[in-house]
């Protein structure tokens, strides 16, 4: 069983800086510059994900008291597995972190749909031969891409947040109605 969460100490901050960033100030400078975190500012991080190939769904507290929680890593690192192999690959916690900042700038909960998260090269080979949409050379190989829809929120408004953070890529699906994020060189492109 995964530890309880704490209430989030964060909301009060996070609409002091959510009005910093209404007044026209971008986001990476409210934080002190590009690839400082929100996630740097709680103790306690937390992230729901579901797999929309799967099913399955995780609610796990995975950064607690100063370090990441290697047991909801764990977890999180199944969920996010190549559904059509089964092969289970560490995903960057960063990632986390970055989903964590989009719905924090989101005002949301940290709830995700996950259209695609850990790719085997198998899979990614076969996807890229299918479609010119998916990089040969895909950062979900690495386990520091996933492909979301926050649950609630319109997907173009995600993939804005997600550009002001400057915190790495940043893909837009219109067509199919998901944002890619990975925790690569900051870039962007639409699909």
């Amino acid at each position: 069983m995964l530890p309880p969460q704490k209430p989030s100490s964060f909301r009060v901050s996070r609409r002091n800086f959510l009005r910093g960033v209404l007044m026209g100030v971008p986001a990476a400078v409210a934080l002190g510059g590009p690839g400082r975190a929100i996630a740097s500012m709680v103790d306690t991080r937390s992230i729901e994900l579901v797999n929309t190939h799967t099913g399955e769904s995780l609610k796990a507290a995975y950064y607690l008291g100063g370090g990441y929680c290697e047991q909801s890593l764990s977890a999180l690192d199944h969920l996010l597995r190549d559904f059509r192999t089964g092969d289970v690959a560490t995903i960057d916690p960063q990632l986390y972190d970055l989903l964590h900042d989009v719905a924090a700038l989101a005002d949301r909960e940290p709830r995700f749909e996950v259209i695609s998260g850990f790719r085997s090269p198998v899979t990614n080979a076969m996807l890229n031969a299918q479609s010119n949409g998916v990089a040969k050379h895909s950062l979900h190989m690495e386990g520091r891409a996933i492909d979301v829809r926050l649950q609630g929120y319109r997907t173009e408004t995600l993939r804005d947040l997600a550009l002001s953070l400057q915190a790495g890529g940043v893909g837009f699906y219109r067509r199919s109605d998901f944002v890619h994020l990975d925790t690569g060189r900051v870039r962007t492109w639409a699909g």
